[in-house]
């Protein structure tokens, strides 16, 4: 990830079509996915070292244990949330920001926390910088959620979650939808929850995905 505005050339927009075409090739349909993911340079989230792997449809470390997602992953849960415009978001794990910055330019009102200081840090200065001054960005532990600005019509979670938050149920809309990787294992269930209006939820399974960890409380700060 870059200190400095980063440029976005012709040959990076090229890839990103290239990379859309691909995206789309393995299913994904919503045309805001799509064209989110065409708009939001990826390769602004790589260190400058390691540009040329920022249109490969594979996920790549950001430091602190944590990727970023394949762009694969994040059309797939950005398409499963059913963003409408000006749908308050929760994100569980802003990471790199990437994610967030997809939400945002679907049209959402995005809410993102980080355990780990040293990402937080970094990317709280740097979404502003690249064009996503709206992102809300908050230090502190998923599992807790955002008491305090819930409720929320959509939650994501990036991270392997081994078990659903109670707190991230409770901090849904009635109508509002889940959307995280469920399993204690290495393969994880992306899974969907629904929240009805009488607050039970209609839970829906969508196959395999990787994800690292989701960790309880912040992350020690050095």
């Amino acid at each position: 990830m870059t200190t400095a505005k980063p440029v976005d050339s012709y040959k990076h927009q090229g890839l990103r079509k290239l990379l859309v075409q691909n995206i789309k090739l393995k299913g994904i349909a919503d045309p805001l996915v799509l064209a989110a993911l065409e708009t939001v340079p990826r390769h602004f989230f790589f260190d400058s070292s390691f540009l040329e792997y920022a249109y490969e449809d594979k996920p790549f470390p950001i430091g602190a244990g944590q990727t970023i997602s394949q762009p694969f992953t994040v059309a797939f849960q950005s398409e499963l949330m059913q963003i409408r415009r000006n749908d308050k978001v929760l994100e569980i794990g802003t990471g790199s920001g990437y994610q967030a910055c997809i939400l945002a330019e679907m049209g959402a009102k995005v809410f993102t926390i980080e355990r780990q200081k040293t990402l937080f840090d970094k990317t709280s200065k740097f979404l502003p910088l690249v064009g996503y001054p709206t992102i809300k960005t908050f230090f502190g532990d998923g599992y807790k959620g955002l008491t305090a600005y819930a409720p929320f019509d959509r939650v994501i979670v990036t991270a392997a979650a081994p078990y659903v938050p109670e707190a991230l149920l409770e901090q849904l809309k009635p109508g509002g939808i889940l959307v995280i990787p469920v399993g204690a294992n290495e393969i994880q269930t992306m899974t969907t929850f629904l929240k009805n209006a009488d607050n039970t939820f209609t839970k829906k399974e969508y196959g395999a995905f990787r994800f690292v960890p989701m960790l309880e409380d912040k992350a020690n700060q050095t």
